[in-house]
């Protein structure tokens, strides 16, 4: 190869490096877990097989900041226990923000919709999520998430709502009222004509359910999705396809990164790195999908 070239190509490869280690980010799906959540022994990352080394709530707090900050996270929408969401934003404010999860796993209830209000007029949460209603073989249009939702749209929360499959077994581990059908993207319509002002972020991105989630966020603009556990659960390949189809349908500017991130200390590394090697994505669009799509959903400076 020609040296001209090849010192080209290796300074286009350094320059991308550079951006890429400048670029600011911020994670929508990042769970505020606490020590023993998975039991006394944590399971191994599924595909890496790195086990935990964090064993104490303060000790995964320090990995995660420590991750967060290597790698630019500037801000993370924490999904977990008002009182964990609390712990972590205690210690870096300006860098985390609280999300109501539901079901969490304290088995916490849900707060009334007193409380609930209070928490969104006082600006404690930013976002009504994960809610992982699949998991009970819910949805939302179930009548008791109704005030709730209205409060919502009211004060300009967003739903993030879990959709798509779950881990293999799911149904006869941890969770026997889980259904895939339960996780289809369409079945939110309902709830985006009943509440129009109401933002959805469809968390997995609908994986697997392509042209459903396709067909939500071309009719209804409010609808974002992220890229969480897909961007490292599933085949890179796979992956890959399905994110290039979302982009290709035009809507770069409406899909946000998301770690998924529980206890493992090489997801965000992974997950990362994963979206910075998307042979099809420009710089442009990853900026949109690390931080700027995330910025505006969710009203960050």
């Amino acid at each position: 190869m020609n040296k001209r070239i090849l010192l080209f190509l290796l300074l286009i490869l350094f320059l991308q490096n550079i951006i890429a280690q400048n670029r600011k980010i911020i994670d929508v799906h990042f769970h505020t877990r606490s020590a023993g959540d998975y039991g006394k022994i944590p399971p191994p990352n599924p595909i890496t097989g790195k086990v935990p080394e964090a064993q104490t709530n303060e000790a995964i707090f320090n990995s995660n900041i420590a991750l967060l900050k290597k790698y630019n996270v500037v801000k993370a929408i924490c999904s977990g226990t008002l009182k964990r969401n609390s712990d972590y934003i205690s210690k870096d404010p300006a860098r985390f923000l609280s999300s109501l999860e539901y079901p969490d796993h304290q088995n916490n209830a849900l707060p009334d919709t007193i409380a609930f209000k209070k928490l969104c007029e006082e600006h404690k949460i930013v976002a009504f999520g994960e809610l992982a209603l699949q998991y009970e073989g819910e949805t939302l249009n179930d009548k008791k998430y109704q005030p709730y939702l209205a409060i919502c749209e009211r004060f300009g929360i967003p739903v993030a709502i879990h959709t798509g499959i779950a881990a293999p077994n799911t149904p006869y581990t941890c969770c026997p009222n889980f259904r895939i059908e339960a996780g289809r993207p369409l079945l939110l319509e309902p709830i985006l004509i009943k509440y129009p002002k109401l933002k959805i972020q469809l968390m997995h991105m609908g994986f697997p359910f392509l042209d459903e989630t396709k067909a939500l966020m071309y009719v209804y603009p409010q609808v974002y999705a992220d890229v969480s556990a897909i961007d490292w659960l599933v085949p890179k390949e796979e992956f890959y396809n399905y994110l290039k189809s979302l982009v290709t349908a035009g809507f770069d500017n409406r899909i946000m990164y998301g770690s998924d991130q529980m206890i493992w200390e090489d997801v965000i590394p992974l997950t990362i790195k994963t979206i910075e090697e998307a042979p099809f994505l420009s710089d442009s669009q990853k900026d949109k999908i690390f931080y700027k799509n995330a910025a505006k959903f969710f009203n960050i400076e």
